[in-house]
Formats: structure tokens, C-alpha cells, sequence
């Protein structure tokens, strides 16, 4: 296939294309949105209707982002060999066919099945959107395009925390996952007037660096996930079998990063062999590479679960609506989508280490204020300043993460500095949600079992009939219906209720303040990104010309992500 070269400095003129094929790229990344931010939104729904606890619907999450974190490499491998607008309409489908399963799930099981298939469909139409977009568009309407779909996830998140929440608490939180198939088949429909880029047959899809990615991801996932449930190191009641006596959780973690060794391993063993790996490592060569990569795993990791923690405490605790939930959560993520596109302002005044530290500690104020600010009683107003506090210092460091990657890498690497950030941020999403949800129903047991030990007014033979192996998160209405089950009097109901009340709060409190703890913590990593302004950053590795690279395009292959900046991998 013939080569066109253009350079970036001088680059030919174009003839404006119509934005028709943006809006179809817009919806798709609208559809995976919704899915993501309709879970928690329909917390309350879910656990009332299955008769679980709020920890299923953090596994929903957990799947969902571990399966995008797996499989996201392999999915723009398989998009580059057999053609990104088959992967994108195949993923379109798949994606409506698992929101079509949350619409009809019969119990937990099928919903955490459903968001696994989901997981699986947006590894294949994350990459894909970028090389749509980058098939369209050129020049200064390819870097409008690009702001267009960072604004559609971006917004997609808003309107479902709004028009889920209505849903949910109206007419139930079902119709919420079956709006999100209307959007696909319309997706789908519409997607045949994107233009077809033909796969390169050439390329070579490292299946066994892939199988090795997806397992590490994985069992680090469903380990941390399982911590609480599991026994952190002690295997508990509920734990599916034992070695030793141990439990299963930490070993899959331990299990999950010699995985992630042997990847690295198996990548560098390839790249000595003239092979192309799954991911090129020289994308974590430098210091300052590593730190960011860290920094955005930690600050992926928070966010996920603020996500989960408001959901928790306003539908669990507060006993309010989803559409509540919606009231809160929506300038959260405002304030991180200002705080995104606005914080580039000032990468030429300060310093990226200045902004990373002071980024996380104002995430640490916003997780602190938080802690002081929920109560038993409704008080939105401030629970709504600790959010936007968080949400403006998350939403600068996920972009100054990113921005410090491409900048220290080659061009030629952009689309592999693309694929870590997707494999990162997804697998924090996952991490954060888990850890989030085990630390707060692990507090929550302690204190529990704190208020039980040598209470006067709770007889032993009523603690015998509670579960307090398998401690969690529930309203008053639901402790009332198990209290009932119990020979329980109205005295010793009374006083379960109180304990209920007040150790939901405190577990709370505390996780707020240990996730503010992580934040400050995370100061010193970000001490080791770049401490020069850009303007003043050297050319990135590998680039030895002063004037720009040309950018190759070859006609009828599908675009480097280099060539078009970067993808927003997250689904939201």
C-alpha cells in the first residue's frame, strides 16, 4: 500500500468533514457511559429486589473493569488485524446484547455475568473509537473530534447519574440498563456509515503475552475484591476452600503480580527476538514514566470509590432515592471534567511535580471534609463541597498523568502509552471499587462486633441467631425483617438499630480519612514526575530532530494512535 506523508508543521489543507460519523462515535462512547454509571445509581433498586448487599453490585463493577483492563490490548491488536469498524459494530452489539441481560436479570449471578460480557465489549470498542475518529478527521478538526468524545464520556456520566436516577426511583432501575439497548441498536444501525478501514493482515497478536495480561489483571482483581469476604489473611467462613488454612484472596493477589512479572518478562523476551509484544515497555523506562503510571493507578483507584461510597452511604445510610444519588454525584464529576480540561493552562507556569503534589492534597482535604461531613441526618449541601473539592484535584492529576506519559515517550509509542493508561485505569477502577467496598464493610464488622462484645441489652442466644460472620451494609428496614426471624425483644431490636446507625457512620468516616491518608501518601511519588515546565521538557526519547516528525499515514491501514493524540480509555 502506497504511503502519504504530511508534516505537522506545514500541514495540506483539508476539506472540512461532516460531523455525522462524530455524532455515531459520540453515542457509542455515551452507551458504555451509561452502563457504568447506571450500577451504582441503581444501587438501592438492586438490593432491595435481590435480597443482597451492596457489595454485589462493587462486584458488578469489579468484573466490568477487570474484563477492559484484560483484554483492552488484545481488543486494539484485533482491531488493527481484522479492521476497527467490525470490532466497533461487534462490540456495539455485544455491549446491547449484556445490557439487554442487566434488563432482565433474574438475580446477582446473571447481573455479574452480564457486566463480564459487557466488560468484554467495551476491550473491543474502546481502541476502536479512537482509530473511527482518527479515520474522519485531520488537522484541527481531528483535535475537535478528539475534545468531542473526551466531552461525550465525560457527559454521558451526567446524564445517566441524572436520567438513570429519575428512572430508578420512579418507575425502577431495570429501564435504566434497557434505555442503554435503544442506544445500541441505534448505534448499531448508524454505524454502517462509518467508513471501513481493512485490517492489516500482516499483524501477529501475541497470544500468550495476552493470556499472561488478562490473568495478572484478574486474579490481582478478584483477590482484592475478595479480601473482605475471603479473610484478609485467615481463611473465613465463605471462602470457597483454603490452603493451609490461609486464605485464598492474598494468594491470588501474590499469584496475580508474579503474572504481571512474567508479562513484562515475556514482552522483553519478545522484543530481543525482533517480535512485537503485546505493550513495548520502553513506555516505562524512565523514572518519571514509572511515577506517573503509579500516580494515575492510585488516583484512578480513588475515584472509583468515591463512586462507590456516596452511592452507599446516601442510598444505605441516608435511606434517600437514586435520583438523590444523582443530585450529589453530578457535580463531583463537573468538577473533574473543569478541572481536566482546565488544568492544562498551567503546565507552562508550573511544574508537573507542583501540580501533581498539590493535586493530591487537595484530594486529601476533599476525602477529609467528606469524613466530617456525612451524618445521619441529610445533609447534602456539604456533602456535595467535599465531593467537588475531590473531583477538581482527581480530575488535574488524571490529566497531568497522561500528558507526562506522552510527553516522555516517542511518538512512535503514543498508541502503547494509550493502551498502559486503558490497562491502568481500568484496573483501578476495579481495585479502587474492591478495596473501597472490603475496607468499609471490613470496618464496619469490627465496629459491630465492638458494640456487641459484653452488651447488656443484646442476649447472647439473640447474637446467635445473626450472621455476624458475614457483616455488611443493610438499611433499618431490612435489619427490622431479619430482627423479626430472631427471638429478639422490642428492646434488643431497638439497640440493633442503634448499632446499626451508628456503626454504618463511623465505618464510613473512617474509610474517607484512610483513602484521605492514601492520598497524602501518594505526595511522594509524585515528587519523582518532571520537575520542569513544558515548555522546558527535553524531546521526548528517541526523538533526535529539533524540527517535527512527519507523520506517516498509510492509505487503507488504520491510523497510529500516535498520530491522533490518545484514546479516553475509561468507559464513562
Amino acid at each position: 500500500m502506497a504511503a502519504q506523508t504530511a508534516s505537522i508543521a506545514n500541514p495540506p489543507a483539508a476539506t472540512r468533514a461532516s460531523w455525522f460519523p462524530m455524532l455515531i462515535i459520540a453515542l457509542a462512547q455515551i452507551q458504555m457511559g451509561f452502563n457504568v454509571s447506571a450500577l451504582p445509581v441503581s444501587m438501592g433498586g438492586i438490593v432491595e429486589e435481590f435480597q443482597t448487599s451492596p457489595s454485589s453490585v462493587g462486584t458488578a463493577l469489579v468484573v466490568y473493569s477487570l474484563a477492559v483492563a484484560g483484554l483492552v490490548m488484545l481488543g486494539a491488536k484485533l482491531g488493527k488485524r481484522f479492521g476497527s469498524r467490525l470490532m466497533f459494530q461487534i462490540g456495539v452489539a455485544l455491549h446491547g446484547a449484556s445490557m439487554g441481560m442487566m434488563a432482565l436479570s433474574t438475580g446477582v449471578n446473571m447481573m455479574i455475568e452480564a457486566q463480564v460480557i459487557a466488560g468484554i465489549a467495551a476491550a473491543l470498542l474502546v481502541p476502536a473509537l479512537v482509530v473511527m475518529i482518527a479515520a474522519h478527521y485531520e488537522g484541527k478538526q481531528l483535535s475537535q473530534a478528539l475534545g468531542f468524545q473526551q466531552a461525550s464520556a465525560a457527559g454521558a456520566f451526567v446524564l445517566a447519574f441524572l436520567i438513570v436516577g429519575i428512572l430508578a426511583s420512579t418507575i425502577g432501575w431495570r429501564y435504566g440498563f434497557g434505555l442503554i439497548v435503544i442506544i445500541s441498536i441505534v448505534v448499531f444501525i448508524l454505524s454502517f456509515r462509518l467508513k471501513y478501514v481493512p485490517g492489516q493482515q500482516g499483524t501477529k497478536i501475541d497470544l500468550t503475552g495476552a493470556v499472561l495480561a488478562a490473568l495478572a489483571i484478574s486474579l490481582i482483581s478478584i483477590g482484592f475484591d475478595n479480601l473482605n469476604s475471603w479473610g484478609l489473611i485467615v481463611a473465613g467462613p465463605n471462602a470457597p476452600f483454603s490452603l493451609l488454612g490461609m486464605s485464598l484472596a492474598p494468594l491470588m493477589i501474590i499469584l496475580g503480580v508474579v503474572l504481571g512479572q512474567a508479562f513484562f518478562s515475556w514482552s522483553h523476551l519478545r522484543k530481543e527476538q525482533g517480535k512485537s509484544p503485546l505493550l513495548d515497555l520502553r513506555v516505562l523506562d524512565s523514572a518519571e514514566e514509572r511515577a506517573a503510571t503509579f500516580c494515575m493507578l492510585i488516583i484512578g483507584a480513588l475515584g472509583p470509590a468515591v463512586n462507590f461510597l456516596i452511592p452507599l452511604y446516601i442510598q444505605i445510610v441516608q435511606g434517600r432515592s437514586s435520583f438523590q444519588t444523582s443530585v450529589a454525584i453530578i457535580p463531583y464529576s463537573l468538577a473533574i471534567v473543569i478541572s481536566a480540561m482546565s488544568i492544562v493552562r498551567f503546565f507552562d507556569r508550573f511544574t508537573p511535580r507542583m501540580i501533581g503534589r498539590l493535586g493530591f492534597i487537595v484530594v486529601m482535604f476533599g476525602f477529609v471534609f467528606l469524613a466530617f461531613a456525612i451524618q445521619n441526618d441529610w445533609g447534602t449541601p456539604l456533602v456535595i463541597t467535599g465531593l467537588i473539592i475531590t473531583g477538581l484535584g482527581e480530575g488535574a492529576l488524571l490529566t497531568l498523568m497522561f500528558t507526562v506519559l506522552v510527553a516522555a515517550s516517542p511518538k512512535a509509542l503514543a498508541g502503547d502509552v494509550g493502551a498502559l493508561r486503558g490497562t491502568v485505569n481500568n484496573l483501578s477502577t476495579a481495585v479502587g471499587t474492591a478495596v473501597a467496598g472490603a475496607m468499609a464493610a471490613g470496618v464496619l464488622a469490627v465496629i459491630v462486633n465492638g458494640y456487641l462484645l459484653d452488651n447488656p441489652v443484646i442476649r447472647p442466644a439473640v447474637m446467635n441467631q445473626l450472621n455476624l460472620n458475614n457483616i455488611d451494609f443493610v438499611s433499618n428496614e431490612r435489619l427490622d425483617e431479619v430482627m423479626a426471624q430472631t427471638i429478639a425483644s422490642q428492646a434488643e431490636a431497638e439497640e440493633a438499630t442503634r448499632i446499626n446507625e451508628s456503626a454504618r457512620l463511623r465505618a464510613l468516616k473512617i474509610s474517607f480519612l484512610v483513602l484521605g491518608a492514601l492520598a497524602l501518601v501518594s505526595v511522594f511519588p509524585a515528587g519523582r514526575l518532571p520537575g520542569r515546565v513544558s515548555g522546558d521538557q527535553p524531546a521526548p526519547p528517541g526523538s533526535s530532530h529539533p524540527t517535527p516528525e512527519p507523520v506517516i499515514v498509510e492509505t487503507g491501514v488504520e491510523p497510529s494512535a500516535s498520530d491522533v493524540y490518545a484514546p479516553s480509555e475509561t468507559p464513562v
